[in-house]
């Protein structure tokens, strides 16, 4: 692995920062991506099309962050890992001034795939750069405040978005965030210290990585793991509605409350990721799946449901963390591959298995679609067992 260019004159301060403005530029990634999923009518009834159409421009974005995290590592990997962060950042910025002005559905979708590039290339070189900036003892630490912006976002993105949106409309909404991811930018320029590749050039082919028969089982994992929580996940309100009955008001504490919980998830599994990978891997899907299909019979009640809710927010905001350490450990030699390919599998397994437990539910019902991903969790952790696989163990 490349090392970073002049670490030893660069402060234990400043490298943490970095990784706090990398939490920062996580949060304010989460929050464009799915932000708009509240204001997905407003956004429809401007731009005079259907709500479908609508959501097209807003799923185009993964389809962008899949190819981009594939191709960012051969693209990039001769020049600085300060600068490629920072131009990433400034596309993000880009996009959210064009969503924001937007007049018509082509320019929306053209700024939805902007806001995909950033979104894959980020991710992509997130945990090769965290690995470059702290030492190996400090990875579980700051991988785990890099997904404390996730959880930030995922928790307040939702409902913000939808309070503002009424306030200040869709397209002030955007605006909004204009000013901070600008700041966000700033710091990036700031903190992230020179990361200059050094030593013999690896090939940037990310797909070769799949030759390695622990890399082929973690990506099959990874697929089944995010494809099954995605399935779930994204039909958390056809669930609430249909067996719990909620209000508009009890929906959002619902959701908030969830979100919040990741923030527990996210601090427990950094604590113990470094010692408990494995047991982590293989645990966090199976208790995934075990809340989940506890959630059926238990519909209900609310009271339980938002218990419920908030301990499979926990559960998975564990997994990002866990998979990330996983992806420091597994393919310590091309971490930069290895994150464009793992960020692939998991934007593939999102739109997947979002599409899967729509099937589900317009076929059958919300249980089968609950139960369908259940199903898809508890064959990622068949498939991880205790580690072998994944060359945890050897």
């Amino acid at each position: 692995m490349s090392t970073l260019t002049g670490q030893s004159v660069v402060s234990s301060r400043q490298l943490w920062s970095a990784v706090g403005s990398m939490a920062m530029c996580a949060a304010m990634l989460i929050a464009s991506e799915f932000m708009p999923v509240s204001l997905l009518t407003p956004i429809a009834s401007d731009m005079r099309a259907s709500v479908g159409m609508a959501g097209q421009a807003i799923s185009i974005s993964g389809l962008f962050a899949v190819v981009t995290s594939l191709v960012v590592p051969a693209v990039t990997r001769r020049l600085d890992r300060r600068h490629v962060l920072v131009g990433l950042a400034t596309l993000l910025l880009a996009s959210l001034v064009v969503i924001a002005t937007a007049h018509n559905f082509e320019t929306l979708m053209a700024a939805r795939a902007l806001l995909g590039i950033a979104v894959g290339g980020f991710w992509a070189l997130a945990t090769a750069t965290i690995m470059r900036l702290v030492p190996e003892k400090s990875l579980p630490k700051a991988l785990g405040v890099l997904y404390t912006g996730n959880a930030v976002a995922t928790s307040f993105a939702a409902p913000a978005g939808s309070y503002l949106g009424s306030v200040i409309g869709w397209r002030g909404v955007f605006w909004a965030l204009v000013p901070i991811v600008a700041v966000n930018v700033g710091l990036l320029l700031i903190t992230l210290p020179s990361m200059k590749t050094q030593g013999p050039q690896r090939s940037g082919n990310v797909l070769s990585l799949l030759r390695r028969v622990h890399v082929t089982f973690a990506m099959l994992a990874v697929m089944l793991t995010f494809g099954g929580a995605f399935a779930i996940f994204t039909y958390f309100r056809p669930f609430f509605e249909a067996y719990t009955h909620v209000s508009v008001s009890q929906l959002s504490l619902l959701l908030l409350g969830m979100g919040l919980a990741g923030f527990v998830g996210t601090y427990a599994a950094s604590a113990i990721v470094n010692r408990r990978l494995a047991r982590l891997l293989t645990g966090l899907p199976l208790a995934l799946a075990s809340v989940t299909l506890v959630m059926l019979p238990a519909g209900e009640h609310f009271m339980v449901i938002a218990i419920l809710v908030m301990v499979w927010g926990a559960i998975n905001a564990a997994i990002p963390v866990a998979w990330s350490t996983w992806l420091s450990k597994g393919v310590k030699d091309a971490p930069e591959s290895g994150g464009g390919l793992m960020v692939a599998s998991i934007q593939l397994a999102i739109m997947v298995g979002a599409e899967l437990g729509g099937t589900l539910l317009d076929d059958y019902s919300i249980a089968a679609t609950f139960a369908g991903g259940a199903a898809l969790l508890a064959l990622a952790a068949i498939i991880i067992g205790n580690g072998d696989r994944l060359a945890l163990r050897q």
